[in-house]
């Protein structure tokens, strides 16, 4: 049976916003799904501050308005529309310059029935701040050019207080913000799992999202043991773009893992071609062997999962097939050394039956270890 390019292996979802989407696209490609939001979305509504800078842009509207966020600019207007000044906000930002911060903020300002903004070579506020730089902050009159800034969830880079030290007019739309959950259970199990390696992959489709997940992990005790499981060849790390991308170097997750273009829909592709690569190819006693993340398939029979400790014994002789490998050196490499030789050879029994057919090519070498016999 064909498998998908992430069949075999767990993805862990950290979003709040998009996830079952995200997941459908995961399985879609084979792959398994842990979900557990780091983070959560607040509207702030009326006593957030979200009425008051709308009201202040209708009673004197914005010479340019910065679309930060997609969601931003949805949440926005939705709110507007709460708040019975829809109609009002629509009219004041008219005639307004629209800066968008990359092509979902675009994507979101067509949607709105405005005339595109300029999508930024790079999706950042730093990106931004270097636009801002090159025009004059005043109009011929002395007046100062006046600058709403639709906020992130966070504080969008503190763009409008860098923006306001240039000589701008800034007013902050406060939207939305995001926290944590209420209920951290879950997302502390999701880092648990991160840090044990006992996921293949993490996604991140938000800067603060990766700020929250390192928050948990520190608060657990295990940020040091997440970055050491984060790498290219045991729990990659996946990105939804350059921002989020960054904030996960920051935080010490190596090599991460982003598409050209940042969307969801790109990034689950960018994480299938990443584990390309993981698929190894065998040719034991004739019987053609996959093996793909925790999934072995022998033939055209069904895949068969295995145990992380039989996988982890089949990747070891598979990377010196033909030479033995004594049984120390197993429980070195796949229990840390942790345990006796016994438990070598009940899991080398263990992976002989999974392998059906094939399982007769490991081998015992009589007091010296197991060999994987090479076709």
């Amino acid at each position: 049976m064909p498998l998908g390019p992430l069949s075999g292996f767990t993805i862990a979802i950290t979003a709040d916003r998009r996830a079952d989407e995200q997941a459908s696209l995961v399985a879609r490609r084979g792959g398994e799904v842990v979900h557990a939001p780091v983070i959560r979305t607040l509207p702030l509504g009326e006593e957030g501050g979200t009425r008051s800078a709308t009201e202040e842009l209708v009673a004197r509207p914005a010479d340019v308005l910065v679309v930060s966020t997609a969601l931003g600019l949805r949440s926005w207007l939705s709110a507007a529309a709460g708040l019975g000044l829809e109609t009002d906000l629509l009219a004041a930002l008219a005639g307004t310059e629209i800066v968008a911060r990359g092509h979902k903020a675009v994507g979101a300002v067509v949607a709105a029935g405005f005339s595109a903004g300029v999508p930024l070579p790079e999706a950042t506020y730093e990106a931004i701040v270097a636009t801002f730089a090159g025009r004059p902050a005043t109009h011929a009159d002395g007046r100062p050019v006046r600058v709403a800034v639709q906020l992130d969830g966070h504080d969008s880079g503190g763009l409008a207080a860098r923006l306001g030290a240039m000589g701008f007019d800034v007013v902050p739309v406060p939207v939305y913000r995001w926290d944590l959950p209420d209920d951290q259970g879950p997302a502390e199990r999701l880092v648990a799992a991160v840090a044990d390696a006992r996921v293949d992959a993490v996604t991140f489709t938000s800067a603060h999202a990766v700020g929250n997940f390192g928050l948990v992990a520190e608060r657990l005790g295990l940020l040091d043991e997440v970055r050491a499981a984060c790498g290219p060849d045991r729990v990659a790390v996946i990105a939804v773009g350059p921002v989020t991308a960054g904030r996960a170097r920051a935080l010490g997750l190596a090599d991460p893992c982003e598409p050209a273009s940042p969307r969801l829909g790109a990034m689950v592709q960018a994480l299938a071609a990443a584990f390309t690569p993981r698929s190894l190819a065998l040719d034991l006693r004739r019987h053609a062997v996959r093996l793909q993340g925790r999934l072995v398939l022998v033939g055209d029979a069904e895949p068969v999962a295995l145990t992380d400790r039989e996988r982890s014994v089949l990747e070891v002789l598979s990377e010196r097939q033909g030479a033995v490998v004594s049984k120390g050196a197993l429980l070195q490499r796949v229990w840390s050394g942790d345990g006796d030789e016994h438990v070598v050879e009940v899991t080398v029994a263990r992976l002989r039956r999974r392998l059906g057919p094939a399982g007769d090519s490991i081998e015992t070498v009589v007091r010296r270890g197991y060999r994987l016999a090479a076709s």
